[in-house]
């Protein structure tokens, strides 16, 4: 018979910490904890496969898992010498989940189980306490009647203020034994009348609702969001947890509280965390009471004049104190623990890795590796690289309070506050005017790029985790909400609706980049903070990766931005993006409406100083780095206007016709432009924008190379080949500028020619397209769309219900779906090294800067990742993670 139930007890247990994806985090630590010989109330976990099979059958229990559970019962039994039950000393339980993963106050807890009319008596007797008896008979009844029973927990809430203020009493603790009695008699009638059934008074009952109200919470709402939102599978399932009851609140010789080893905010290394006399757990972190400090010096720092556990029970908190240094070398990390004293003696309920913030999990983790108790790689694999957001943007004060009027994707991290604009041109001038504003749009496109980098932060309503607006803000490190789609936008009235507020050009709002909320008004931020601790970590990871860390960028500002975050290159350069920079737009329009290669080659004269200089000023920021450069991809319409306001506005400031201007739109549209005319199909069919541009970077070449003296080895990139012989034209014309310049400049230039992996063809033709590639980097934002046949900026649409639904477990555009995708990386990686062993092979695409698909790249044997400059300390860090589990 299959296993389902694991004993702990009396300082042994036959699961221990290692076993936590079996017993869940909770049950593997209670009996890691055991196994020490600490003081733990004895009792069984039922195992995570449990939760699996509770789901997999129609909500229907396992066989044998009843009379395990009893078998288990009758050993906490007879360690405690109580009888689940019994009316002369009753055994009472505690009802817990526990997932591998810890999901703080996202699941069900049951308190005081087994508690009945008659049981609630012996309970008095045996303990001498009446009033303790029924407060914990009430307890039982008011959380049994929430969580398996369903009726919500403010009814009976208003029943208890309504009693306390009848009565006179402003606290729970003045209550009586009998005017608990008087409560409970009303619980039970509520229970009555509004679910039409009784209270169960059998104790085994009892037992099983809680223990399936804990497996159906897995699947409750906010478990399911706290899932999503910390990528924890559904399929782990969650441990329950069944332990003997320990009292708090058996008079002023008890007490509960929570701990940390270590202050979860700041990382110090003081003991941090909080108390009640005379309560139990949930009274600590329901805020009924104001708790007191644990440590006499938290109590003075505070201004608190209530007493500490430290001064109130001397030998039970030295006893803590010496537990919680013991668990902290036992787990070397610093843990977040619960306890009861009961009449002066301690028991420990629970041990768990703590959460903390960025900046604690920093100091943490040095202080640790300093100290000698953890390695320097464990310190680096200690952070959690999404964290370092925290420390690089500013975030929303968590202690403020937040009027939430819509929510979408959290596209780019950061809080920012701003007068709503619904216009790029309105952005630039409140920039000039001093004045901060979020830009409130439908969709972004590249036009917007002047607008989008003047905003404080952008808002769409359409859009996903890879639309123009996620991308280029993650680029800028500026805030973004994409995808707002509970918002509407009216661009003709400049207005914004939202859950039934309308919101106009003007009114300030704050858009929470790193949650996706968007509220009303202003609120508090916190401004980012970069410690010495941070420091330190980023020159351990450094000493520890692998691959390089490149960037994505095509501005001097975002150049700096990366050099600063410790960027080894430029991975991307879009220069598409520069040609949409002040005057420069005409020129390009003017170039797209000649009407033969003459008139195209006149105007790409215009621009080849233009965009030389760019490119003399990212080689000079990178000094001696490799920076790659894509040609140009989009196609041509993206740079004409769209609307018959644009148009007008266009022709005239070209001098031409709009009905001429009109009719060149209508020939270049094009009904699906992500699979249409662009890419190295613009090369082909216009050569000499690619000899423009090759020309400028050659040239920028030699010029950087003068005034930095360090040697420029530009690596220039053809997108979208699908076919090797379009390599070969493209290069051939490459091949050709270079020679010139250098025959003009009289400088020898070292450069690559390579190619941009993003058709599921040229993955699989790799080994023939390396015979003129040099180099490949993966575009994966492309390569997803055209594997996967989904639209990025369409997906956000259904992507989330596949997600709820289990069809897939992550939005692909976010994290690299590794079977497929990645099989084409892998495949690619492979076929292009056998035929050309030194290729060099990079990551361009969005998930370069996504820790998960980091690893993959370091698995697939990368060189480099490239991603977005606020996102290169994360990809540092993760890539020396993902170095570090590799050689583990």
């Amino acid at each position: 018979m299959e296993k389902w139930v694991y004993t702990f007890g009396d300082g042994r247990a036959e699961g221990s910490a290692a076993d936590k994806n079996l017993l869940g985090g909770k049950g593997a630590n209670l009996a890691e904890m055991c196994n020490l010989g600490l003081p733990v109330p004895p009792g069984l976990t039922i195992v995570t496969t449990a939760c699996n099979h509770y789901y997999d059958n129609g909500r229907a229990l396992p066989a044998g898992l009843k009379e395990q559970v009893r078998e288990a019962l009758r050993q906490m039994e007879a360690i405690t010498g109580r009888t689940f039950g019994d009316t002369a000393k009753p055994l009472l339980l505690s009802v817990r989940s526990g997932a591998r993963a810890s999901m703080p106050g996202m699941m069900d807890t049951v308190l005081n189980l087994g508690l009945n009319d008659r049981t609630v008596e012996a309970l008095g007797h045996d303990a001498g306490d009446a009033r303790f008896a029924w407060d914990s008979y009430r307890r039982f009844i008011q959380m049994y009647g929430d969580v398996v029973m369903g009726l919500d927990h403010e009814v009976f809430e208003e029943i208890l203020e309504d009693e306390k203020g009848r009565l006179g009493h402003e606290q729970d603790t003045e209550l009586s034994a009998v005017e608990w009695q008087h409560v409970i008699a009303r619980y039970k009638e509520v229970i009555r009348e509004e679910l039409d059934e009784e209270f169960p008074q059998d104790p085994e009952v009892q037992l099983w609702g809680a223990i399936g109200a804990v497996f159906a919470s897995w699947m409750n709402a906010r478990a399911v969001t706290y899932r999503t939102l910390h990528n924890i599978p559904a399929v782990w399932g969650t441990a329950v947890n069944v332990q003997a009851m320990v009292f708090g609140n058996l008079g002023n010789s008890s007490a509960t509280g929570v701990a940390f080893t270590r202050n979860p905010s700041t990382g110090e290394n003081k003991l941090y965390g909080e108390f009640l006399v005379n309560a139990q757990g949930e009274d600590v972190v329901a805020g009924i009471r104001t708790p007191q400090n644990i440590t006499e010096e938290a109590r003075i720092a505070s201004g608190s004049d209530r007493p500490s556990l430290e001064k109130l029970m001397p030998e039970a908190f030295a006893e803590f104190r010496g537990i919680c240094d013991r668990l902290e070398q036992h787990y070397r990390d610093m843990q977040d623990l619960e306890f009861t004293i009961e009449r002066g003696k301690l028991w420990m309920l629970q041990t768990r890795s703590g959460k903390r913030t960025a900046k604690a999990a920093l100091k943490i983790a040095v202080e640790m590796a300093e100290g000698g108790l953890i390695s320097e790689g464990e310190a680096v694999s200690r952070i959690d690289p999404a964290s370092l957001d925290q420390l690089l943007h500013p975030t929303i004060d968590p202690r403020a309070r937040r009027d939430v009027i819509g929510s979408g994707l959290p596209a780019s991290p950061g809080a920012a506050t701003g007068a709503i604009v619904f216009t790029s041109e309105d952005a630039v001038q409140a920039q000039e005017e001093g004045r901060k504003v979020i830009l409130v749009r439908i969709e972004t496109s590249p036009e917007d790029i002047h607008g989008m980098h003047a905003a404080e932060g952008i808002l769409t309503t359409r859009g996903g985790m890879t639309s123009h607006a996620a991308v280029v803000a993650r680029g800028m490190g500026t805030p973004c909400v994409s995808g707002a789609g509970t918002l509407r936008v009216d661009l003709r009235n400049e207005m914004l609706v939202a859950q039934g507020v309308t919101l106009r050009k003007g009114d300030v709002i704050t858009i929470d980049g790193s949650s996706g909320q968007v509220l009303k008004g202003e609120i508090p931020m916190l401004q980012p903070e970069l410690s010495g601790d941070f420091g330190r970590i980023m020159e351990w990871a450094d000493r520890t990766r692998r691959m390089k860390v490149r960037t994505n960028a095509e501005t001097p500002a975002d150049a700096r931005a990366a050099r600063s975050f410790g960027a080894e290159g430029i991975g991307l350069c879009r220069t598409e993006h520069m040609f949409f920079e002040g005057n420069r737009i005409n020129v390009m329009r003017e170039m797209i409406l000649a009407e033969d290669e003459a008139g195209r080659r006149a105007s790409l004269a215009k621009l080849l100083p233009m965009q030389r200089s760019d490119f003399v000023e990212l080689f000079e920021i990178m000094h001696g780095l490799p920076v790659t450069i894509r040609l140009l991809d989009p196609p041509l319409h993206e740079f004409l206007p769209k609307t018959d306001e644009e148009i007008a506005e266009v022709a005239t400031a070209l001098s031409i016709d709009e009905a001429v201007l009109r009719h060149r739109v209508d020939t270049l549209h094009e009904f699906n432009p992500m699979l249409g005319h662009r890419g190295c199909r613009l090369a082909i069919s216009y050569p000499e924008i690619a000899e423009m541009q090759a020309r400028a970077i050659f040239e920028a070449a030699v010029e950087a190379a003068k005034t930095t003296g360090a040697a420029v080895e530009p690596e220039i990139m053809v997108p979208l080949v699908g076919l090797k012989a379009e390599l070969d034209y493209v290069k051939a014309r490459i091949e050709a500028v270079a020679k010139a310049v250098i025959a003009e400049s009289g400088v020898p230039i070292t450069y690559l020619t390579g190619t941009m992996i993003e058709l599921p063809r040229a993955a699989l033709r790799a080994h023939v397209i390396a015979e003129s590639a040099e180099f490949f980097s993966f575009g994966t934002n492309d390569l997803t769309q055209t594997t996967f046949g989904i639209s990025r900026d369409d997906a956000s649409a259904f992507l989330s219900t596949y997600i709820q639904k289990g069809i897939v477990e992550q939005d692909p555009f976010v994290q690299l779906d590794f079977d497929g995708v990645g099989e084409l990386i892998r495949i690619a990686a492979e076929r292009g090294r056998r035929t050309r062993n030194d290729l060099k092979l990079g990551i361009c695409g969005e998930h370069g800067g996504d820790p998960a698909s980091i690893h993959f790249c370091e698995d697939a044997g990368l060189d480099y990742v490239s991603c977005s400059p606020f996102r290169v300390p994360i990809a540092r860090l993760a890539a020396a993670q993902a170095a570090f589990s590799s050689k583990g």
